[in-house]
């Protein structure tokens, strides 16, 4: 159908499947997991019309639900004429073709990455975050062709989404099948993709080692998606960065310097915000962004207090902490939205969960000023002692224990240096493959 220039169109129907695997233990329950599933359908651009539910030992092989219960979610995408079925688990490349072949050619099967990914593209405005999601959207493609995906011409750019595919078709060698031929041009795009996004990383490096050589600290915001990070970040620099009550609003880093208690300068950066279930594509793709977090001095986790969930979210955000190694370095703790706190009970239980945490309202500026405090101590007041072993070729840790540092006692040997004395704590995750000791 047709729309005329200047018209909305009109959003799709979404009807949305969830699923509770009796041998998995997933975070959030399956209604809460459903109910952040709708907020990710409506951050899509969908509207969603419907949802069924099914426990189960283990995903059926064909259609991962049961077929009963296939037939069932069927005839209610039908009554509520939904567009697009989205599934809460992950499918493979057998349940998107066996599931097509029940639902028919109106009707398209997508999944909770499938729906990430659409998302991610929608909210990418830089060179490497277009690369980095059309490098996940081809290795999640890829394994999964069907209908849906193939021989479906489009300009390639990271511009994915429901109505995605594989742009660049080539001409069809003798016996080969139009799947073939999509999978040679997907494998093909890939590699270019991760050439591209080598350099990319490449001059990202070099640019965090132009941010080390000046001995700023590095802050990194971690947290839930929609916690409110760029909200804090806005308020602790004066930035005017993109803010939207919505999941995944932004979605590309930003850095800015802050001004800490004493004239101290540091740089705060803003990064892609976390969810269950995240991605293993997305993880490996933003692997260049990922390492922003990975490097960072200190790590502030921005938990949106007034959540029913924010436990859950937090042990999410560890989780991918712990998957991208960055899960040793020091972390401040920052509740956020207390402003939108009804009562004390609610603020109370937060923080007896989160006892060392500081209660903040990144909108109204409320307990900012004990959040910079806390961020402060770490960075700028606290010592640890250590005792190292740093091969020579390590100079600029050697320089930087000397400048940041105090040295009690220095040895040389061969190949090396032994130094035991202080450092500040924000730079023991530097010096850790070299500990000897810490007390």
């Amino acid at each position: 159908m047709k729309f005329p220039e200047n018209t909305i169109r009109p959003r799709e129907r979404a009807f949305l499947v969830g699923v509770d695997l009796q041998l998995e233990e997933d975070l959030l329950s399956i209604e809460d997991s459903l109910e952040e599933l709708a907020l990710l359908a409506d951050s899509a651009g969908l509207d969603v019309v419907g949802q069924a539910t099914q426990r189960l030992d283990a995903p059926n092989p064909k259609t991962f639900i049961g077929s009963g219960k296939v037939e069932e979610v069927k005839a209610l995408v039908e009554e509520v004429q939904a567009d697009i079925v989205i599934f809460d688990e992950e499918l493979s490349g057998r349940h998107l073709r066996e599931l097509e072949k029940i639902f028919g050619d109106r009707v398209q099967i997508i999944d909770r990455t499938a729906l990430i990914l659409d998302i991610f593209a929608q909210h990418a405005n830089t060179r490497e975050g277009a690369l980095q999601v059309e490098l996940a959207q081809y290795e999640y493609r890829l394994p999964r062709l069907t209908r849906a995906w193939t021989h479906l011409a489009r300009q390639a750019g990271g511009g994915g989404g429901r109505s995605g595919g594989v742009g660049g078709v080539g001409l069809r060698g003798p016996g080969e099948t139009q799947l073939e031929v999509d999978r040679r041009d997907i494998r093909r795009r890939i590699s270019n993709l991760k050439e591209q996004l080598e350099k990319v990383r490449t001059h990202r490096q070099q640019y965090r080692s132009r941010r080390k050589r000046s001995n700023l600290p590095i802050v990194a915001l971690v947290g839930y998606t929609n916690a409110g990070k760029s909200t804090l970040l806005n308020k602790l620099s004066g930035a005017d960065i993109y803010v939207a009550d919505q999941l995944f609003a932004t979605l590309d880093p930003t850095t800015r310097r802050v001004e800490f208690p004493g004239g101290k300068i540091a740089l705060v950066t803003d990064t892609v915000g976390f969810i269950q279930k995240l991605p293993t594509t997305l993880v490996a793709a933003f692997r260049a962004t990922l390492e922003e977090i990975a490097e960072a001095d200190l790590l502030l986790h921005v938990v949106d207090v007034t959540h029913m969930n924010a436990q859950a979210q937090a042990k999410a955000v560890y989780q991918t902490l712990e998957d991208i190694e960055a899960d040793h370095i020091p972390v401040v703790i920052a509740l956020n939205k207390i402003d939108l706190l009804n009562d004390s009970d609610n603020a109370r239980r937060a923080m007896e969960y989160f006892p060392n945490a500081d209660a903040i309202s990144a909108l109204t500026g409320e307990g900012i000023s004990e959040l910079l405090e806390s961020i402060n101590r770490i960075l700028f007041e606290s010592f640890v002692d250590v005792s190292i072993w740093l091969p020579y070729k390590e100079g600029g840790l050697i320089s930087l224990f000397h400048e940041q540092g105090h040295v009690d006692r220095i040895e040389h040997g061969d190949g090396g240096i032994h130094i035991t004395g202080v450092i500040p704590h924000r730079l023991l995750a530097r010096y850790s493959p070299y500990l000897i000791q810490t007390q």
